[in-house]
């Protein structure tokens, strides 16, 4: 993975664990709003598997949280 998707994957995972909290949300329960197995949103916050867009879209309209939003990465890229 090149360090510019990792980035990008590390910071959603944040954003992920992040919104989750702010919404009381268990991992499991989320993984079960998602209709993935119990473990998911523990693997994609520990950065142990990739979230698809699919279900970036689907996880946004759950958590009621706008693209630009959950986007706005708290850490900036630095390119060599």
């Amino acid at each position: 993975m090149s360090s510019f998707e990792d980035y990008v994957y590390r910071n959603i995972a944040k954003q992920v664990k992040k919104y989750r909290l702010a919404h009381g949300y268990t991992q499991e329960q989320l993984s079960e709003m998602l209709s993935k197995n119990l473990k998911y949103i523990g693997h994609i916050e520990r950065c142990e598997r990739k979230i698809s867009n699919t279900v970036i879209i689907k996880l946004l309209d759950i958590l009621q949280i706008q693209l630009s939003e959950f986007y706005s990465f708290d850490e900036l890229y630095k390119w060599n």
